[in-house]
């Protein structure tokens, strides 16, 4: 695995140890940041990178020009993995790492103060409380990445929509009543 683009591009990025985390394939990264590229959703964005696994997908979008990265992660071998990806990368001044699960992390009062620009959701293929998880987050724009179709929120515009293999990825950005709120 390795960062597709940006200023840490061709850096390797080591997986945690076990089957506990799913790395994003670099295809699949790839594709979704061009999407956000496209759009102009990533420079300067605050990013939420959930389940954060090996980091891969804050990484990218710190790379890429992202402001601000907070990593949220609950196993003890995967967070020292992402440590040490971020700091390969020359990135932690710019990474939050918090050992945590991600509804726990929702559930602070402080995160309802700080709103992200972009979320990235990449839970394991066994998690089954996307709706919870879904009401929860306080974002402009969320990219979904599942095993299958995830039903987004009415607050949210689904602007993408793509199967990689078995993997499904949805782009949304707040609707425009959200906006106004």
């Amino acid at each position: 695995m390795r960062v597709v683009a940006g200023t840490a591009r061709g850096l390797r990025l080591d997986a945690p140890p076990g089957v506990g985390t799913r790395p994003t394939s670099d295809r699949v990264r790839e594709a979704i940041f061009n999407s956000l590229h496209s759009a102009d959703l990533v420079v300067d964005a605050t990013v939420l990178d959930l389940f954060a696994g090996s980091g891969a997908l804050g990484i990218e979008a710190l790379s890429r020009g992202a402001a601000h990265a907070t990593f949220v992660e609950s196993d003890r071998a995967a967070l020292a993995t992402l440590r040490a990806n971020i700091e390969r990368c020359g990135l932690v001044g710019r990474a939050t790492v918090v050992a945590s699960s991600a509804e726990r992390f929702l559930d602070r009062s402080a995160v309802a103060e700080r709103p992200f620009d972009l979320a990235l959701l990449d839970p394991p293929y066994a998690f089954d409380t996307w709706s919870d998880l879904l009401r929860s987050i306080d974002a402009a724009t969320l990219v979904v990445e599942s095993d299958r179709d995830i039903e987004i929120p009415t607050r949210w515009d689904v602007m993408r929509h793509r199967a990689y293999g078995s993997t499904v990825v949805q782009i949304a950005t707040r609707s425009p009543q959200e906006q106004l709120k």
